[in-house]
């Protein structure tokens, strides 16, 4: 594993997620709070991304070992309400990952769930883990996003890769 391929993937993990985040901000407060179905993880496109939003500020508190007492994400009345704290904790996560070095991902990290059980496990995959966490998440807004609206844009790595690099507008 490398540093510059964490940081790239947390840098297309921010992409992604803001590329959705624009597009149901784009919809309106009454769409994105619309029910959508028990079929998806959360129930309306405003508490998936508190829930992105959520996962992000409580897995960087675990890194750092700080210890969250409540899950962070269901808090928001409103989908904008939620982009100041995760600018925030994005911010804080970027400095965070950029302070990394190989070695870093072989430190042990010993966090509590809900329930308060106790798990440890190295840093290196708990740092993949909530990228690809995010995945699942963003393809279930996007069919969301699908059933109240249309269909929105590629959230691929490819198309990062692409736009990131001017190949694609």
């Amino acid at each position: 594993m490398s540093v510059d391929l964490i940081r790239g993937l947390y840098d297309y993990h921010r992409w992604a997620n803001r590329r959705l985040f624009d597009v149901a901000t784009a919809l309106g407060e009454d769409l994105v709070c619309r029910d959508v179905g028990k079929q998806f993880s959360y129930t309306t496109i405003r508490r998936m991304f508190g829930h992105l939003y959520g996962a992000d500020r409580l897995w960087l508190s675990r890194w750092t070992g700080r210890s969250l007492t409540v899950a962070p994400g269901a808090e928001f009345a409103t989908l904008a309400s939620i982009r100041a704290p995760w600018d925030d904790v994005e911010r804080e996560q970027r400095a965070y990952i950029d302070g990394l070095s190989v070695p870093d991902f072989e430190r042990v990290i010993q966090y509590g769930n809900a329930e308060g059980k106790q798990f440890r496990a190295p840093l290196g995959p708990l740092l993949q883990h909530v990228a690809n966490h995010a995945t699942h998440h963003r393809s279930e807004i996007a069919t969301m996003l699908t059933m109240v609206s249309s269909s929105p844009p590629d959230t691929g790595l490819a198309t990062y890769l692409l736009v990131t690099t001017n190949q694609l507008r």
